[in-house]
């Protein structure tokens, strides 16, 4: 076949399937863009004969490493951890890295894939890539979580640099674990450079980046809203999740007027119809990130409230959806179950957490759909933000980060309108951030030829 010749969409995901085995998340994230950029490079033969697309679905590096570490028994414990640079036509790699035990390659290179589109939406010179490892910092100590993360990074500084690929937090991969791999990184470079976001404010983080992701998230459902003469004050809101994103898009919720009525874990949902408000929140926080419990606490501790173990929250009635916990968390009769309760608009704060078949439901009953690359990139914005004040020794105040957090979420939202507005008054915003943040890579790629 000659390098010009048009396959179909069919053909495209079947070589993507057949040099992929077994990766079926990548596989998804893949074929989820790819049905959109199709239909927008048809008849951009350039884009065809430099074989784009096939490029950007072909990862620059997958690194694979062994972590060895002690734990507090004096036992030997064996990890793996990886490193997955998709692509930096645009800027130094740039996505998180997450410990969990359901992390993979797949996991691990659909992210990647995902944090690509997700960066170049941003506008910022960034990207991407993500990382992470097998290994569950639940139930550790903070010594073994030490251990394991110095022995981590001891590999992984190899591979990364301010201007190479700058890693941040993702789930299991907050402010300690951050700081155990900066602390090592430091100690085996003898430099000290931004080459992690998500640090403490006391050694180069920067103000509003645990809010970022989560706020953003909001900030795009308003936008979405507003683009319709409508807001989120008066509404009810259903929440997956009790981690950052998650208690970060409640609490920007509340302070928008509207009502919290869920937050979820691993084990099930908290149902509370008397709303979710911000002392609530700041209670679930301590729960978490100091207590280290569980959601269902949260009913010993709130009357009225009920916990749904082993359920997640998509039967709740509401007027908005947030999935702000992890990946494919959201199906087909979930989104249905969502969509025949009324919800006007639903907005990512987690990557890729509704399935192919939901995502179809939602445009099919063209209701607003916030797709995660494009809903929670205001993370990876302020993490950019980072970058750039650890560059010049600066900090910026709240206020000046919240404005341009503010203002890097309308232009995305801007974006997906430009690439999505089908004309009769729908924004298909997956179609919208698909293409636009395929363009911006894409044209890059072509003027380094092939490389």
């Amino acid at each position: 076949m000659a390098v010009s010749d048009h396959v179909d969409l069919e053909t495209f995901i079947e070589g993507v399937k057949k040099r992929n085995p077994g990766q079926s998340e990548f596989v998804q994230a893949v074929q989820e863009v790819a049905q959109d950029v199709f239909e927008f490079i048809a008849d951009k033969e350039e884009y065809h004969s430099a074989q784009i697309l096939r490029r950007i679905a072909e990862p620059d590096r997958v690194v694979s490493f062994r972590v060895c570490w002690e734990d507090d028994n004096h036992n030997i414990r064996v990890q793996r951890g990886w490193r997955v640079q998709n692509n930096n036509a645009i800027g130094p790699y740039k996505g998180g890295i997450r410990f969990h035990p359901s992390v993979n390659e797949s996991v691990l290179k659909f992210l990647a894939f995902e944090q690509t589109f997700k960066n170049s939406l941003t506008g910022l010179p960034l990207g991407g890539g993500k990382g992470g490892s097998n290994f569950n910092p639940r139930g550790k100590s903070d010594s073994e979580v030490m251990r394991f993360c110095q022995s981590f990074m001891t590999e992984l500084y190899r591979h990364i640099g301010p201007e190479t690929d700058v890693p941040a937090g993702d789930i299991g991969v907050g402010g300690r674990e951050i700081g155990y791999m900066f602390g090592q990184y430091k100690r085996i470079t003898n430099r000290w450079e931004g080459v992690l976001t998500g640090k403490a404010l006391e050694y180069g983080g920067s103000q509003m980046r645990p809010e970022a992701t989560g706020y953003g998230a909001v900030y795009f459902l308003q936008n979405m809203l507003k683009h319709k003469d409508d807001d989120v004050e008066g509404k009810t809101a259903v929440i997956s999740g009790s981690g950052n994103v998650a208690t970060h898009a409640a609490e920007q919720i509340v302070q928008l007027g509207g009502k919290v009525l869920t937050l979820s874990d691993s084990g099930g949902f908290i149902n509370d119809p008397d709303g979710i408000d911000q002392e609530k929140i700041d209670w679930i926080k301590h729960l978490k990130n100091v207590k280290r419990g569980r959601i269902s606490e949260y009913v010993d501790e709130f009357s009225g409230a009920t916990y749904h173990e082993g359920e997640r929250p998509w039967g709740v009635t509401c007027d908005l959806a947030l999935p702000c916990a992890t990946q494919n968390e959201l199906n087909e009769e979930e989104a249905k179950s969502l969509v025949s309760n009324g919800v006007q608009a639903v907005s990512e704060g987690a990557n890729m957490p509704t399935t192919l078949n939901g995502v179809k439901v939602f445009h099919d009953a063209k209701i607003l759909y916030g797709p995660g690359k494009a809903a929670n990139a205001g993370g990876v914005a302020v993490s950019g933000l980072e970058m750039s004040q650890n560059a010049e020794r600066i900090s910026w105040n709240e206020e000046r980060l919240g404005d341009m957090l503010t203002e890097l979420m309308q232009g995305i939202h801007q974006k997906c309108v430009e690439y999505g507005d089908d004309g009769d008054g729908y924004v298909d915003y997956v179609k919208g951030a698909n293409i636009a943040g395929f363009k911006k890579v894409a044209d890059a790629m072509l003027a380094f030829g092939v490389v």
